[in-house]
């Protein structure tokens, strides 16, 4: 589950990481006021005004913006609340802005990236760093690869104190920043234990330049990114209350209700399967036969005739959708059973897409019979001998439509 980077803040500054105040608006008629506190609050008029979406690469879209004044202020919430934010991350189709951070601005004199995450390899938790903060990480480790640092984190024990401070030393921190490096160090660790997460992220975690109050400057979080492990959510009813379901897509959440898995992907090809590792074949093979899957679905194993129409309702509402590829193994539930939900389904949601099923499994003959008897009440419908059969059916189809 993802978080917005305003709660991320608020998680941060609970753990004791010094986090810049700031406030959350909803509407362009309160940011000039906003503006105001927000400022009078810091002792400064600079502000920055940051759109709270999902997606990274925001203040090259011109969704993070500095202000001096209530007018900029109004003026760059306006510009967010009106316009989709477009780019690499958000696809074409851009995402919508309906919440905005208003928080008060810091001189920068460095800044550095900071996460923590699971290294599959290791089976470790593994803290990452780099000097190189404020860009993406990833083009980070394409370009400079030697600036990222890894230091794998004790399972048990967790990130300890001389593992940070020789990380701070190895970043350049300097002095008093060294003490601040590593106690915002430990606490991201802890946060990240604690609540089971999947990332734990600070980019860019700043210095300030050298004052009269901190000789040596200030070291602060000023941007975070939280994902955190929806199995475990149950544990944490703090963090389940963070979810921001507008955010969701529409589709996936509809799956939920309903007990099914489904992502929504960019292909034109819709699949229904019956178990997640079968899922991922399929849109392997339909990828082999050089189609495109429109989706992850996984209707489960004993799956009934009513999640099936729901599965295909859902699939069927994605406009991109050209061809639906249905891929069930009989096992708990006998292929017969599952042809006949397909069929009362496909008649009942009305198919104008071509329909390929393959089954296979526990009384497949049955099953295939009734697909057979059925043609003709469903004509987009055909049935496959096997996986590859079906792919080069629909892939087929789709290319001939």
């Amino acid at each position: 589950m993802k978080i917005h980077e305003y709660q991320a803040r608020d998680i941060l500054s609970n753990a004791g990481v010094p986090v810049p105040a700031g406030t959350v608006i909803e509407n362009v008629e309160t940011a000039a006021s906003t503006y105001k506190q927000v400022s009078k609050e810091a002792g400064t008029d600079l502000v920055v005004v940051k759109a709270q979406v999902f997606a990274g690469g925001r203040g090259k879209a011109g969704f993070v913006k500095l202000v001096r004044s209530p007018e900029a202020a109004e003026e760059a919430a306006r510009f967010m609340f009106s316009n989709k934010m477009v780019n690499q991350q958000t696809g074409p189709d851009g995402v919508e802005c309906k919440k905005i951070l208003m928080a008060a601005g810091v001189d920068i004199e460095k800044e550095f990236y900071l996460s923590i995450t699971t290294d599959r390899a290791t089976r470790r938790n593994i803290l990452i760093a780099s000097a190189e903060g404020g860009t993406e990480i990833e083009v980070v480790a394409e370009s400079n690869p030697d600036a990222i640092i890894k230091e794998p984190i004790h399972p048990l024990m967790g990130l300890q104190p001389h593992q940070a401070r020789r990380l701070a030393y190895r970043l350049g921190f300097k002095g008093k920043q060294v003490s601040q490096a590593v106690k915002i160090m430990i606490a991201l660790d802890t946060v990240f234990r604690e609540k089971d997460c999947e990332l734990a992220e600070i980019n860019p975690l700043i210095v300030t330049p050298a004052s009269q109050d901190h000789p040596d400057g200030q070291v602060l979080a000023i941007d975070a990114k939280f994902g955190f492990d929806g199995n475990a959510l149950f544990r944490h009813k703090d963090i389940a209350a963070l979810h921001d379901p507008s955010e969701d897509n529409a589709n996936e959440l509809k799956a939920q209700k309903f007990g099914l898995s489904y992502i929504q992907l960019d292909g034109n090809i819709g699949c229904l399967v019956n178990g997640a590792g079968l899922a991922m074949s399929t849109m392997d093979i339909i990828k082999h036969h050089g189609g495109e899957p429109a989706n992850f679905l996984d209707v489960g194993g004993g799956a009934s005739e009513e999640a099936v129409t729901e599965a295909f309702k859902i699939i069927l509402d994605d406009e991109g959708v050209e061809g639906v590829l249905v891929n069930i193994f009989g096992g708990i539930m006998r292929c017969d059973v599952i042809a006949q939900a397909v069929v009362n389904a496909a008649k009942q949601v009305g198919f104008n897409v071509p329909l390929v099923v393959r089954l296979e499994g526990t009384n497949v003959e049955e099953g295939r019979k009734i697909l057979q008897d059925a043609q003709s009440e469903i004509p987009t419908m055909q049935a496959a001998d096997d996986l590859g059969d079906a792919a080069q059916k629909v892939c087929g189809a789709v290319a001939g439509a």
